[in-house]
């Protein structure tokens, strides 16, 4: 693994280290208190593909038929991550057949006897918190069969685990990481003979971070809609938990459930699936209608921006934009370069999307994933609107943070007399090229179109200066840009009338329209579409205006419509299938 950055986080390490050791002398936990009960969900594809030894983790594949999991694999930070969370469990849980249990329980087995004596990259408060929700979650598949030494060691495992935990859970990385350490804390204690003492400090710990962590209006500082779901079913699995134990869960932990319901359905698109920024996927299908439905809230979400998202929904479309700065600092070690990117969904079929995270295609995709090009909004050639610079002074695997975001991100929502108007801009290419991007969209009532208007411009005499600069270096040929909507790869893509508009089919039967007023160049190029559980990115295409600006101010205006004889509903009943783990 790559050495931590810092002395900070040489200590941090040093610490797990001699914490987990001491952690792992001890001999607590001989059984659980209470039966739990497994509510984690995996992949059954990514299940099968485990049980072929296809070993796919953070983009690199192993195959390895007749080894253990443990020797599979390159030893880089993010496959061993992936690796030690032991989320793959949720895989095999989700085949629950015989020959799945006995690998899960053979893994887990191998991993006590590898790394039970605290010397591994896997104890840290990050993944001991994952590790012991899924061990816990799957104790009974687990356990069923098993020899009396085995059930020993599991659950000695479990309570030094725990008691690791108990120690050095501050220290975990604020966000999904910290409730996941906290949360697993809950869980031991609820769960394990012997392990009590730990449950009332983790609830008020998991109290006092519903109060810091998550803010007024239901966000999270990564910004990330996934993680947030990550977080919510957390918290709802807590109060579950502590209920069903005859304790009283704290009013905080009940009021950022309150606030986070609302957010959620504000960054769900008409499809079901969440809005992918910031590093976040789309999430299971049925895993945010299945956690909304746990909290029992139903509050819809208010007016506004939702963790900095604005949304419009009207007619069958849904249109989400990023409308803020981007997270910083330690926050923004997984945040995208997304300024004013927007994703539109038409009823159960999405159209325009971003290019989603590359994490888990190794290192240089999820470079890439983050960078202004790979998301639907305006980019110039070369420079992306936020950049990444130095490594994460916590994370020891080299994340790079983003630095020079746009410090001024402006949004407004007004009503228009057939729809409504969004308006918006950021600051961030003033500094490099004195020019700040303003998008204006217009959608309709019946949620048949929208029209788009994508403006850079300079502000100030020093932008004029910077932008002159520019120009000169451009060899006064002008500084180029690209306006870029990236398709889902199930759209069918036609460019006609010789370049003045693009023809989309949906697979619902919906055509739709792409136009522009000719102030720039309308390609069709080769996209791609970042998903988790494939192997390698899915092709897609992209539609992009390209063009140079000379002036101060440089004007493009699009427009994306239904066809005259497309319905305004179309009876669509098809289910996408969940992909395999290994298709292309």
């Amino acid at each position: 693994m790559t050495q931590p950055q810092t002395w900070r986080a040489r200590r941090t390490a040093y610490m797990h280290r001699v914490h987990a050791r001491r952690a792992a002398r001890a001999k607590p936990a001989t059984a659980f208190v209470q039966q739990p009960e497994p509510r984690t969900i995996g992949r059954v594809a990514r299940g099968r593909q485990l049980l072929a030894g296809n070993f796919l983790f953070a983009g690199t594949l192993t195959e390895a038929p007749s080894a253990s999991l443990w020797d599979a694999g390159n030893r880089s930070a993010l496959v061993l991550e992936e690796m030690h969370g032991c989320t793959w469990l949720d895989d095999l849980a989700a085949i629950a057949d015989s020959r799945a249990r006995a690998k899960a329980q053979a893994w887990v087995q191998d991993w006590i006897t590898r790394y039970g004596n605290g010397k591994s990259d896997g104890w840290t408060p990050d993944l001991v918190g994952r590790r012991l929700i899924r061990w816990i979650n799957h104790g009974l598949f687990l356990l069923r069969g098993a020899d009396t030494e085995a059930s020993l060691r599991f659950f000695r495992s479990l309570g030094q685990q725990t008691i690791f935990l108990s120690r050095r859970w501050q220290t975990a990385t604020p966000g999904l990481a910290r409730f996941e350490a906290v949360t697993g804390m809950i869980y031991a204690g609820l769960s394990l003979e012997g392990m009590e003492r730990h449950v009332e400090p983790a609830i008020a710990a998991l109290a006092k971070d519903c109060e810091t962590e998550i803010d007024a209006r239901g966000g999270i500082a990564t910004r990330n809609p996934e993680a947030l779901l990550e977080v919510f079913t957390l918290l709802n699995w807590a109060v579950l938990a502590i209920s069903e134990s005859d304790m009283t869960p704290p009013q905080s932990v009940h009021d950022a459930i309150a606030r986070i319901a609302p957010t959620l359905r504000a960054l769900r698109h008409s499809d079901g699936g969440l809005a992918r920024f910031h590093g976040g996927g789309r999430g299971m299908d049925g895993r945010l209608d299945n956690a909304l439905a746990l909290s029992g809230n139903k509050d819809l979400p208010s007016e506004g921006l939702h963790m900095g998202f604005a949304r419009l929904s009207p007619g069958r479309l849904s249109l989400v934009v990023d409308a803020a700065p981007p997270p910083q600092g330690e926050a923004s070690v997984n945040g995208h370069a997304s300024t004013l990117s927007f994703e539109l969904t038409s009823g159960r079929r999405s159209l325009i999307v971003n290019c989603g995270s590359g994490a888990s295609f190794g290192p240089e995709w999820r470079r890439a994933g983050r960078a202004t090009p790979s998301h639907s909004t305006l980019g110039l050639e070369g420079y992306s609107s936020s950049r990444l610079g130095k490594p994460s002074r916590i994370l020891n695997s080299g994340q790079e943070l983003l630095i020079d975001r746009p410090k001024r991100v402006q949004c407004e929502f007004s009503k228009l007399g057939d729809g409504e108007r969004i308006e918006l801009s950021h600051n961030g290419y003033q500094l490099t090229h004195g020019l700040t991007h303003a998008r204006t969209i217009d959608i309709t009532t019946d949620g048949r179109g929208l029209v788009g208007e994508d403006l850079i411009t300079t502000l100030s005499e020093d932008d004029e200066d910077r932008f002159a600069k520019a120009v000169d270096q451009s060899n006064l040929l002008g500084v180029p840009f690209s306006i870029r909507f990236h398709l889902h790869p199930d759209v069918d893509a036609v460019l006609d009338l010789g370049g003045a508009a693009i023809s989309l089919a949906l697979k619902s039967g919906e055509i739709w329209v792409f136009r522009h007023d000719g102030s720039a160049e309308l390609t069709l190029e080769p996209s791609v579409y970042l998903e988790n559980g494939r192997l390698k990115p899915r092709a897609t295409k992209q539609m992009v205006l390209s063009g140079r600006t000379m002036n101060y101010a440089t004007r493009v205006r699009w427009s994306l419509a239904k066809a005259q004889d497309t319905p305004d509903v179309v009876r669509d009943l098809a289910v996408a299938e969940e992909p395999a783990a290994l298709d292309d």
